[in-house]
């Protein structure tokens, strides 16, 4: 959630996130949105079906697998069972023993691939068809899926994502945290129907040792909405030139060459058409696009933000300078086209650079920031802050989040990596103080004046690490009996969990959009003293392979 908000040291799905998280996030995928997805029909884009296991790679290919000891070679066709899927959303197969995964095919499938590329102890194959199709398998309904690279899972049905999601959380909890899963059998192969494997399913998680008793860990099933389309509130789409003519939409899986898009199911339908009246001006206008390999060309990104809750809406004109050509005419049609606007804006970014924004941001029109509620609590949301892109599901997160920190309105709460203060501020509303620390500067001006906007008055924000600022609470005699951690995927420092350990808060909330660092996390925390008690998977962005997680930890000693 407000993942690159630190990463990038300036603003922010998700910042932290998603998503591919927003403003200074690294262009790639859907614009920004998530990572590559699967296509069946690009599976199927092959050439002659050669059965069996014929090698076009001939005798060439023959030697390399007997070399390398593998059963399988590049260019190989087989058939094999698909028993998992990994953290990208790949299936994972087995051919003779050997690991290969598959984008495009599901748990529980038997499917014809062809192998593209073999490592020495997994390798990757093409879907060429799918003999047996799993009872979850769906057509995706997106015209442009097997192009754009921002969903993973429109084939699947949404009840078998939930079950994967869920399934993705209690395998790294067992395997990188070694906690003991209520309901779960331990051992045997880890493929299993739904489970996440495969390489990088545990990047930056080293082996660690840990105890397996005690009464175990609950994880409930995924919370997921009940209309996962439509969801987001925020589009980033890359501007370029496509046939002489100016297009917008997503990159096309693994490149930057850009797909023209009008509609994506998982942006707001209003997103959608302010990106649509924006290009057609822009054509109209005769305005130019950037040109990542000349650095020339005016218009970058355009950004939509839409207030689920008020209806604003906000644009942000991303360009390659400061000076936008026939202005006036742009800003004049864009509000007569699109009343709901609010706020037009511009960020400057000259540099050569796949990162979205530049330092420089201007009003062109209207107010610098549009409103919008998370519950109760009202948020004011500028260019270049963060504001969660599934306002829908970040109220069920936040609800959560409080039910777990155990709120009787007498409590001292710190909120670590507060960002804009969202969590913060939802735990105001129940505990008797709150300290929001974050060492985005721009993020804690936006959190106190989030706090001056909703008349909070019990919660206190300042800039810096974590580690170093709360530390330094205590020493003022600042006694935490709640600590709410919601770090960047790298999972939290490791300084703030020995501060963690050593207040010893009665309660610990953790949530995360990163299973694997969670797990890590939540095992320090375990040998420190702590007990986690349950886990709570929310799908926070449904048709894609990332989930968020709330979970809650009691400190054994108040138990």
């Amino acid at each position: 959630m407000k993942k690159q908000q630190r990463q990038r040291g300036t603003q922010n799905g998700q910042g932290k996130r998603s998503e591919a998280r927003e403003s200074g996030a690294k262009v790639k995928g859907a614009g920004g949105v998530n990572g590559p997805g699967p296509g069946l029909s690009q599976g199927r884009e092959t050439g002659a079906k050669r059965g069996g296991r014929g090698r076009s790679a001939g005798n060439a290919g023959a030697a390399a697998a007997a070399i390398a000891g593998l059963p399988v070679a590049k260019n190989d066709e087989t058939v094999i069972d698909i028993i998992g899927m990994n953290h990208d959303g790949e299936g994972v197969g087995r051919a003779e023993g050997y690991t290969l995964f598959v984008q495009g095919a599901l748990p529980g499938e038997k499917v014809r691939v062809k192998v593209l590329k073999t490592k020495k102890q997994y390798g990757y194959a093409k879907l060429l068809d799918v003999l047996t199709p799993s009872p979850d398998r769906v057509a995706a309904p997106c015209p442009i899926y097997d192009q754009c690279g921002g969903c993973q899972l429109q084939h699947w049905s949404y009840a078998g994502q939930l079950a994967w999601k869920r399934q993705h959380v209690v395998d790294a909890l067992e395997r990188i945290g070694k906690l003991r899963v209520v309901g779960e059998a331990r051992g045997g192969d880890a493929g299993g129907a739904g489970a996440a494997t495969g390489p990088g399913a545990e990047a930056g998680a080293p082996p660690v040792a840990g105890d397996a008793g005690g009464p175990g860990v609950t994880v409930l099933p995924t919370l997921g909405m009940a209309e996962p389309w439509r969801y987001r509130n925020k589009a980033q789409v890359p501007i370029g030139v496509t046939d002489g003519g100016l297009v917008g939409g997503f990159y096309a899986r693994g490149s930057h060459r850009i797909v023209d898009m009008e509609t994506c199911l998982i942006q707001h339908e209003h997103n959608d058409d302010v990106v649509s009246r924006v290009k057609a001006i822009g054509r109209q206008l005769g305005v130019t696009a950037y040109n990542e390999e000349t650095g020339r060309g005016l218009l970058r990104h355009v950004v939509v933000k839409k207030a689920f809750r008020t209806g604003e809406m906000m644009l942000v004109l991303v360009t390659n300078g400061r000076d936008i050509p026939h202005a006036d005419a742009w800003i004049g049609l864009i509000r007569e086209q699109i009343p709901q606007v609010a706020s037009i804006c511009q960020n400057v970014n000259p540099k050569q650079t796949n990162v979205i924004f530049g330092d420089e941001t201007r009003v062109l029109w209207g107010r610098d920031v549009i409103y919008d509620y998370i519950g109760e609590v009202q948020f004011a949301i500028s260019a270049r802050s963060f504001y969660q892109v599934n306002p829908v599901q970040t109220e069920v997160l936040y609800n959560k989040t409080v039910e777990y920190a155990g709120l009787t309105g007498k409590e001292t709460v710190i909120d670590a990596y507060c960002g804009i203060g969202t969590i913060s501020l939802f735990l105001a509303q129940h505990a008797d103080q709150v300290y929001g620390v974050e060492i985005v500067k721009e993020a804690i001006e936006d959190a106190r004046s989030n706090a001056q906007l909703n008349g909070m008055t019990n919660v206190k924000f300042e800039v810096g690490a974590s580690e170093d600022v709360i530390p330094r609470w205590k020493e003022q005699g600042i006694e935490a009996d709640v600590i709410v951690v919601d770090p960047p995927r790298k999972g939290c420092d490791p300084r703030l969990l020995e501060t963690i350990l050593e207040m010893k808060p009665e309660r610990v909330v953790y949530v995360s959009c990163n299973p694997s660092t969670l797990a890590r996390d939540l095992r320090v925390l375990e040998d420190g003293g702590y007990r986690t008690v349950e886990l709570q998977p929310v799908d926070m962005f449904p048709h894609t392979v990332h989930v968020e997680a709330v979970c809650s930890l009691i400190y054994k000693g108040f138990e």
